[in-house]
């Protein structure tokens, strides 16, 4: 009996030498202050699906037969512009049921001119159909993102782009009868004093 106890005794002194070894365990980290204390991410630009797709989401709630009449681009202060990415993403989408179109935007910060950040959505607005100059596409018709039509654009200015590097590119993105897809229309400059490119928003491939 007395080499039980003995025995026993010897044990708990092991186990409290080994746990004084071992510290004090630590208190769980709560992952919500760690994140908090990360610095936030300063805004930056998008790409054009990106910014589409959000709004798209958003324009079901208005239309389930929602379509696409064109994206552009745009500037917001102290966000670069560069490669196919914007600080600001403009989209009109119509209801072909209700014959009413709507203007969303997306920005990736507070802008000029009533521009807030993330998506606004303006009043419905009468829609008479589509025209030659200017169709509907559906998202199966928007396979080339701004950066890769950026790219196929670049490559084709290439020559002009070496005479004019600080120029910045706008897009626009259209459906016309006189082309088989709607495409990119990439402009470097003005029209008066610029580069143009159209990429297919199918393919990827440049038309001109």
């Amino acid at each position: 009996m007395h080499k039980r106890v003995l025995s026993t005794g010897t044990v708990l002194v092991a186990a409290f030498a080994l746990w004084a070894c071992s510290g004090a365990p630590k208190a769980p980290v709560d992952a919500g202050k760690a994140a908090a204390k990360e610095p936030a991410k300063p805004p930056e630009a998008v790409t054009a699906q990106t910014a589409y797709y959000e709004m798209y989401k958003a324009g079901r709630a208005w239309a389930t037969d929602l379509l696409a009449l064109s994206v552009v681009s745009g500037e917001v202060p102290n966000i670069e512009n560069e490669g196919g990415k914007a600080g600001l993403w403009t989209v009109t989408f119509v209801s072909p049921g209700r014959k009413e179109a709507r203007i969303f935007t997306y920005a990736v910060a507070n802008g000029e001119a009533g521009v807030l950040k993330g998506i606004n959505v303006g009043g419905a607005v009468p829609w008479a159909g589509a025209t030659p100059t200017s169709k509907t596409f559906a998202n199966s018709e928007f396979l080339v993102d701004s950066d890769a039509a950026y790219k196929a654009a670049a490559e084709k200015a290439a020559g002009w782009l070496k005479t004019h590097p600080n120029m910045k590119a706008t897009f626009h993105l259209g459906n016309a009868s006189r082309y088989p897809a709607p495409v990119w229309y990439v402009m470097w400059g003005t029209t008066k004093n610029g580069y143009a490119a159209l990429v297919n928003a199918v393919t990827g491939t440049v038309i001109k």
